[in-house]
């Protein structure tokens, strides 16, 4: 029999979304989005632990376990998995992330009932055998040496270890090859036990369905979930460390700089949003056009921020020839100092708040975003932001709100990693 579900919240009240949140008697949160004229539904399940929750003796054992949810169930193997969503033209696959790890499927909305099953099947009943968790483990270090192939990659990993020096944020979600070797299948069986738990996780669900069709099927498809569950402790990062260069032969130097940035919660992020977004948000920004469009030293330029539930970064990224990586590096440098010194413009903040609203806007037109975003949230903050007040708050940032947060965020000295053939 399935189990009984009580509503938390009837309807989040939005003029552009139908979304509505339920809490099951088991714990499980689930949210529900209509949308109409969509042809597809996509469900996600998002669980509250990721790379910087693993005890310092199993990182990686959220990537880890990550890939075995794949490896089959009880019911059905792991190639019976991959054929029935390939059968149906979907698409099914997880990631790791710092904070969360988050599993989804997507496929026609007629087939709205095999894609809440295999979520149910596999984050509820996964087999996690020993031969699976050994064979695993070899692809896992293949990917591993996939990414250390990728010297852009390896660069933004050292940078995020620079920033959140001796902290778990710093951490790659995947892991590094030791700790991949070392981890056992006992360790994987007692983390998923431990954190793969109703209160732990979201069940986020967005497609054409009436809500209560929705609801239903992901109640009997979680029935056997565990109960309980707690979201783990965490303790914020300290100081961060320093920059470093690392010898490597490739093509390119890869350069990032830049330091600390700002926590989910802060009210100040839209402003640094809009900040970011005139510095290497996009192709009409300082560092795009100033060393790709007007000087040609580099390919791939921009600037990033990311945020956690107690910290954050900034970071601008630049990939050039070595001849170039010094020029290249001082530009980088000169542009940073230029916006703390001067601010933006007024047309640059209009730019920044329609490129900003506009985007986030057309990246809500299908299925698959709108389930990301109200998983996202609901792991992270435990609430949904409508859509409406995540528009006005980027509107409202103004040229005060833009001075402030540059004063506040990016007048430190930034770190710099460098990666590539440097001496």
């Amino acid at each position: 029999m399935a189990a009984t579900a009580t509503v938390r919240v009837d309807v989040i009240a939005d003029l552009v979304t139908d979304l509505r949140i339920t809490t099951l008697d088991s714990g499980l949160t689930v949210a529900t989005e209509r949308v109409p004229g969509a042809l597809s539904v996509a469900a996600g399940v998002w669980v509250g632990v990721g790379s910087r929750d693993e005890p310092d003796a199993l990182s990686g054992v959220s990537h880890f376990l990550e890939h075995l949810l794949f490896k089959g169930t009880d019911a059905r193997s792991a190639q019976e998995l991959a054929r029935g969503v390939d059968r149906r033209g979907g698409d099914f696959n997880a990631f790791t992330a710092k904070e969360f790890t988050a599993y989804y499927c997507r496929l026609p909305a007629r087939h709205s009932e095999h894609c809440l099953e295999l979520l149910g099947e596999v984050l509820t009943r996964p087999a996690l055998r020993d031969d699976d968790v050994n064979g695993e483990r070899q692809v896992i270090l293949e990917e591993l040496a996939m990414d250390d192939d990728s010297p852009d990659d390896v660069a933004h990993r050292k940078f995020s270890a620079a920033v959140f020096h001796g902290h778990a944020l710093g951490r790659d979600p995947a892991g590094d090859r030791d700790h991949v070797q070392a981890i056992t299948p006992d360790d994987v069986r007692s983390f998923f036990a431990e954190h793969y738990r109703a209160e732990a996780m979201v069940v986020a669900a967005a497609g054409p369905l009436p809500h209560d069709e929705m609801l239903a099927g992901i109640t009997d498809a979680f029935v056997g979930v565990a109960t309980g569950g707690v979201r783990p402790q965490r303790s914020s990062p300290e100081l961060p460390g320093q920059g470093l260069t690392v010898s490597d032969d490739t093509e390119q130097v890869h350069i990032v700089m830049g330091g600390r940035g700002l926590r989910r919660d802060d009210p100040r992020r839209e402003a640094l949003d809009v900040v970011n977004h005139v510095l290497g948000g996009g192709l009409a920004s300082r560092l795009f056009e100033e060393i790709r469009e007007r000087r040609g030293l580099a390919y791939s330029v921009y600037s990033g921020l990311s945020s956690y539930a107690d910290a954050g970064l900034f970071q601008l990224y630049a990939g050039t020839q070595p001849q170039h990586a010094a020029e290249v590096q001082s530009l980088m440098h000169e542009e940073l100092c230029r916006l703390i010194a001067d601010g933006i413009t007024d047309e640059e903040l209009d730019i920044a708040v329609g490129y900003l609203t506009g985007a986030f806007e057309l990246g809500l037109e299908d299925t698959g975003a709108r389930m990301s975003r109200t998983g996202g949230q609901l792991i992270t903050t435990g609430a949904v932001r409508p859509i409406e007040e995540q528009v006005a708050r980027w509107a409202s940032v103004d040229q005060a709100a833009a001075s402030s947060v540059i004063a506040d965020v990016l007048t430190v000295e930034p770190i710099v990693v460098k990666v590539g053939p440097v001496s």
